[in-house]
């Protein structure tokens, strides 16, 4: 039976509480019975003092959290920097927060109790996956500059998917497909994997179209809140993955195993969408710009051969040029020739006129001719016979000479005359190099010697007039005059200066043969 009394009208007497008064009395309990308490557990979700100068973040464990707040004034007396996944042993007091009906603790003083479990374990992996090279930067592959087809495996719910088509549809709008997935949870990381292989299972001529490029996004959180891409299947999948995979996983400073074995990291994800595809103003724009210079160069270079075609025109000599001699010529040999027949004829009728034909004169000479032909048909047919006779002794002898014995023997003979000629032929070759080589050798060694170069490489130096005639004796210079002074690493001008006779003084002196510094002698 219960307590509660019901007045005659139906009411209950039971005290009634505004939500503030409970809220009160709730704090006020929590305060009195855990008033100093020493909490062991790992920091999560800490990102660092906020502009106030206090800091909020969780401490958990394996099986529940609770809320942390440091205040700025303890801020500034603590000894180490928390940092996120550190377990660390945090005395306070535990308080509510009656505007969201959370209980939080208060913490005065923060020591390190050793590395968290999340991120020892998150070491390990990383640790075991490096030591397979699956972050080693020689596996990764380049992406594709202008996808088609764009795979995406994140929340279908999220800003971040709204973000990268956004992104996509300013700056190249291609197909995307997405892979919906819980990017958060237990069963993030599975899913994930399962996207991942899902799109490298498709067909390249399937009713899906295979994507060029896969992007794996997520927001920022905390550690567990990312923990799902610490997934060791899905890095390992994410590194077999047949299709280049972009990583843009949290935000620029959260950092998960999928970002070590991808072959591209984003910052965020639209930087993804800005890496996975070009702009199309921009290669419009190029596209625009070369095909204007391909006009420009193609009409440069057809102005360029006009203008040949031109000058050539203007150098060649005309038609009536070409044919003015050869016409002329026709013309001579055409006067020439009906004189030339009548002379031809003239003297064709004197020859005619000249000969004397009688029957005896034809007789004799038909005679003579019929014995001369009998005489070469005896001499043919003897010639005949010893040919016939020649050629059937040549054919026995031949077909002795191609008995399959012998041509086997013969055979047999040139094939090892030939491997002594090659071996002799090689052997000569070598030889005829060597010493071709030895004498290329004698005559570099030589030119070396006799080259004046290395007289200059000494020291020396060769001087040469305006004129480039080399200069051989003092006596030729004279004052002011411009010199050239050849050395081993170049050439250098130089003036000369001081006394000295003018070139024509010193030339009439040189052909008398008298000194031009010098009087001579009257005796």
């Amino acid at each position: 039976m219960s307590d509660t009394l019901f007045t005659d009208s139906g009411r209950s007497n039971a005290t009634e509480y505004t939500v503030s008064e409970i809220s009160g009395a709730l704090k006020r309990a929590i305060e009195d019975q855990f008033g100093n308490v020493r909490v062991r557990g790992e920091i999560s979700g800490y990102r660092g003092p906020h502009s106030s100068g206090h800091a909020y973040f969780a401490l958990k464990d394996d099986r529940a959290r609770i809320e942390a707040v440091i205040w700025k004034t303890t801020m500034a007396r603590l000894r180490f920097r928390p940092e996120e996944g550190m377990e660390v042993i945090a005395s306070g007091r535990l308080t509510t927060y009656p505007g969201s009906s959370k209980y939080q603790i208060v913490i005065d003083n923060l020591e390190p109790a050793g590395a968290g479990a999340l991120m020892a374990l998150l070491e390990e992996r990383k640790r075991k996956l490096a030591a397979e090279g699956l972050f080693e930067a020689s596996r990764k592959r380049r992406l594709p500059f202008m996808p088609k087809v764009i795979g995406v495996v994140t929340s279908p719910t999220g800003a971040v998917i709204r973000d990268i088509l956004h992104r996509i549809k300013d700056r190249f709008p291609v197909h995307i497909i997405v892979w919906p997935v819980r990017v958060q949870g237990d069963t993030a990381g599975p899913e994930a994997t399962a996207a991942v292989d899902g799109f490298n299972a498709l067909a390249a001529s399937g009713a899906i179209p295979r994507p060029d490029v896969l992007i794996v996004a997520r927001g920022g959180g905390s550690l567990e809140d990312l923990w799902g891409f610490n997934d060791e299947a899905l890095a390992r999948a994410v590194a077999a993955s047949g299709i280049p995979v972009i990583s843009a996983v949290g935000h620029e400073t959260d950092w998960t195993l999928v970002d070590f074995v991808a072959d591209m990291r984003a910052p965020t994800p639209t930087g993804a969408a800005e890496m996975a595809v070009p702009v199309k103003a921009e290669l419009e724009a190029g596209l625009a710009s070369l095909g204007a210079r391909l006009r420009a160069c193609a009409s440069r270079g057809i102005d360029r051969r006009r203008q040949a075609l031109r000058a050539a025109a203007r150098a060649l000599p005309s038609a009536d040029q070409l044919l003015a001699l050869p016409r002329r010529r026709f013309d001579e040999a055409t006067s020439r020739l009906a004189r030339g027949l009548v002379v031809n004829t003239e003297r064709k009728r004197a020859r005619l006129g000249a000969v004397r034909l009688s029957p005896a004169v034809l007789t004799r000479r038909v005679t003579q001719g019929r014995k001369d032909v009998r005489a070469l048909s005896d001499r043919l047919l003897a010639a005949l016979r010893a040919e016939v006779r020649d050629r059937r002794s040549r054919f026995e002898r031949d077909a002795r000479r191609f008995d399959p014995a012998v041509l086997t023997r013969r055979h047999q003979a040139f094939r090892e005359r030939l491997g002594v000629l090659q071996s002799r032929g090689d052997r000569s070759i070598e030889v005829s190099l060597e010493r071709r080589f030895s004498r290329l050798v004698q005559a570099d060694r030589l030119l070396s010697t006799l080259s004046y170069q290395a007289v200059l490489e000494r020291g020396f130096a060769v001087v040469s007039n305006a004129d480039g005639t080399i200069v051989k004796s003092a006596a030729s210079i004279f004052a002011g005059e411009r010199l050239t002074l050849t050395l081993a690493d170049g050439k250098a001008n130089a003036i000369a200066t001081g006394e000295a006779a003018s070139r024509t003084q010193r030339t009439k002196l040189s052909r008398k043969g008298a000194d031009p510094d010098r009087q001579g002698s009257l005796f």
